[in-house]
């Protein structure tokens, strides 16, 4: 990860974690082309339909301003088994055994490519979030189309 997409993804996790912190749950996406254009969803986490119609108003946004570089990011609640990821939408109920906070984030760089991780977090006894450093995936990931950022980069990778 270069130095500039680097800086949007600290950008971006910073505005995720503000809004945590007020606890709201919005989807951020952060395009950077010929201007910076920062959107956000509130509804992402509903359900597949609002998740797919936000990152395709996202795809439509970066190409009307040449994105080179783009970080999308939203919170999750993770489960990591032996060889897969499971996540799901946060809640304001407990987290169940197992279960961790986290931003999840896609990145994209028209010269370095792809790449995936996380920030997590967890909760003090008074419900406050600590962050931890944003984590980049080190192994091969194959996201399924589940995964935030997904249809934003198929339809970007796409000639649609």
């Amino acid at each position: 990860m270069n130095d500039e997409t680097a800086a949007l993804l600290h950008n971006v996790t910073e505005r995720l974690q503000k809004n945590i912190l007020a606890r709201d749950c919005p989807a951020i996406a952060a395009l950077q082309g010929q201007r910076l254009l920062v959107l956000s969803d509130y509804d992402y986490l509903r359900d597949q339909q609002s998740a797919h119609a936000f990152e395709t108003r996202a795809a439509v946004k970066a190409r009307e301003i040449g994105a080179t570089r783009w970080i999308f990011a939203v919170p999750q609640v993770w489960v990591i088994a032996t060889d897969s990821v499971f996540s799901r939408a946060v809640t304001n109920h407990p987290l169940r055994e197992g279960e961790q906070e986290a931003i999840t984030w896609m990145s994209f760089d028209s010269d370095d490519g792809v790449d995936y991780g996380r920030v997590p977090y967890t909760r003090r006894p008074n419900g406050e979030p600590v962050f931890d450093e944003p984590e980049m995936f080190t192994v091969g990931v194959r996201p399924a189309e589940h995964m935030p950022g997904y249809v934003l980069l198929q339809s970007l990778s796409s000639n649609e």
